[in-house]
């Protein structure tokens, strides 16, 4: 280790931003080199090693002893952090951006289906007169038991069973 940074490291340990800014800009090539190799050439990864090794420096400078070079300090830290994010990688479940953008389309796909669906059932439930409406709404919609929803209605459980019967064979009318 030269004279100069152990100058910069002792100026850094005792708080001296600046001179840890220009140990940052001495290494940044070789560190963030080491991390785009080890990181596969993915930027984002390569990017958040890159952040992390320094963050990570800056924090730990005054544990920094100098039995080793500063640049083999930093490529240990950087190392680590290389490390961390393949173990963290591989406990993920991986999925390309090809597989998010079929999803995002499915998903897509999915959502207008389903909207063109609601807007179906509303137009058919429209058509039916209230009662029926009222009957299909709380058996079918809000699950409801047969006694329950006449109960709302004030009418008997057979009267209810029929109404019900009668609105769906007009909504199954208005699908078909």
């Amino acid at each position: 280790m030269d004279n100069a940074d152990k100058e910069l490291i002792e100026k850094a340990k005792a708080g001296d931003t600046a001179s840890f800014e220009v140990l940052v800009k001495k290494y940044q090539e070789k560190i963030y080199g080491l991390a785009n190799y080890v990181c596969l050439g993915l930027k984002s990864e390569a990017d958040d090693v890159y952040q992390e090794t320094f963050i990570s420096a800056f924090k730990n400078i005054k544990s920094f002893k100098g039995k080793s070079g500063f640049a083999t300090w930093l490529y240990r830290i950087a190392a680590n952090n290389c490390w961390m994010k393949y173990r963290k990688k591989k406990s993920e479940k991986l999925v390309s951006l090809e597989d998010v953008a079929e999803l995002k389309d499915l998903t897509h796909a999915e959502d207008i289906r389903k909207k063109d669906l609601s807007e179906s059932v509303a137009k058919a439930l429209s058509k039916l007169s209230v009662d029926y409406r009222l009957a299909v709404t709380l058996a079918d919609l809000q699950g409801l038991s047969m006694e329950e929803s006449a109960k709302v209605l004030k009418i008997t459980v057979p009267a209810f069973k029929t109404r019900l019967f009668r609105a769906r064979q007009t909504l199954r009318k208005e699908f078909e």
